[in-house]
């Protein structure tokens, strides 16, 4: 989540939305945030090692042992009620392999050993030193017999269509490493498939680690006397008891209705902000109806108070 971005939900939740917590139905949301540590280690619990990391922090994706091909980076775009459920996606790629019939011999400047040596005379005397042999790019090989179709390395592209389990509670910003889906070498070794996940913009939601967050309007009446109203969540519509006296900016907590927590039974929280409503024109029998009302109501004692940033 991007810096602009927290600070509009800090603008218009609070501390809701950049880091949640508080007490059962409603109010702060301070100490309830997860942090992107514990999510990445979770991900790691999950498959063993660390499948799943942060592109963007938290040192990388190692690199595996020299001899195989290149890795392959997908996107793949998810809604917010697949990443709360999981779904499994189909993805095509096109990957580099070896060509059938493709033929190799042994690199004539390097011998096979990949890499080729120099030496230098100095004023510190002989100095040698090894660089990636430039007629063979390091694999110790040249083409032989090429196959028709294919390129000067012999490689063809081939398309491939792989099936992506993704499970629930992935945040953008994190990957899946899927072994031996990626480029081949010329010894048919095959690279990784790297699968970025990328959450798609919710038409009524913003997500805050395993929380949602969410702003309604309420009338002035129901804000007084309380009620019932219909909002959307992850899994569909669900009603929400407007408790009356309701303040606006005042925030209601559906417990259960966020994210799946990973390795966990644990579900986060749809918060949902409430803003009352106040008419700007109102007939000459309401207005009565709000000076009879004014007489009935108790004075505010303090009408003003201190600012807490």
């Amino acid at each position: 989540m991007s810096d602009d971005q927290k600070r509009s939900q800090y603008d218009q939740f609070g501390h809701a939305g950049v880091g949640m917590g508080g007490g059962p139905g409603q109010g702060d949301f301070s100490g309830f945030h997860m942090s992107m540590d514990d999510i990445f280690s979770q991900f790691g619990d999950i498959f063993g090692g660390s499948p799943f990391e942060s592109i963007f922090g938290g040192g990388g994706r190692q690199s595996r042992s020299r001899g195989r091909g290149s890795d392959i980076s997908v996107r793949l775009h998810l809604s917010y009620e697949e990443i709360a459920k999981g779904v499994e996606k189909k993805i095509k790629i096109n990957k580099t392999i070896l060509a059938p019939g493709a033929e190799f011999t042994t690199c004539p400047t390097c011998h096979g050993q990949g890499q080729v040596s120099t030496v230098q005379k100095t004023i510190l005397g002989h100095m040698q030193t090894t660089s990636i042999c430039p007629h063979c790019e390091g694999s110790g090989k040249r083409i032989g017999n090429r196959p028709a179709g294919s390129g000067p390395d012999g490689m063809i592209k081939k398309e491939k269509t792989i099936k992506i389990k993704v499970p629930p509670g992935v945040e953008d910003g994190n990957y899946m490493t899927i072994n031996g889906q990626g480029n081949e070498d010329i010894n048919g070794h095959p690279g990784d498939l790297i699968v970025m996940f990328a959450e798609k913009d919710h038409v009524h939601f913003v997500r805050d680690g395993e929380h949602v967050l969410l702003e309604v309007r309420v009338s002035y009446p129901m804000a007084v006397e309380g009620g019932k109203i219909e909002i959307p969540t992850l899994d569909g519509k669900a009603e929400l008891k407007i408790p009356s006296g309701i303040q606006p900016g005042q925030v209601l907590r559906m417990r259960g209705k966020g994210f799946p927590r990973l390795r966990s039974r644990a579900t986060g929280d749809q918060l949902v902000k409430v803003q009352v409503d106040i008419p700007t024109k109102i007939s000459k029998s309401v207005k009565k109806t709000i000076e009879k009302l004014k007489t009935e109501l108790d004075p505010i004692k303090k009408p003003f108070t201190k600012i807490d940033i």
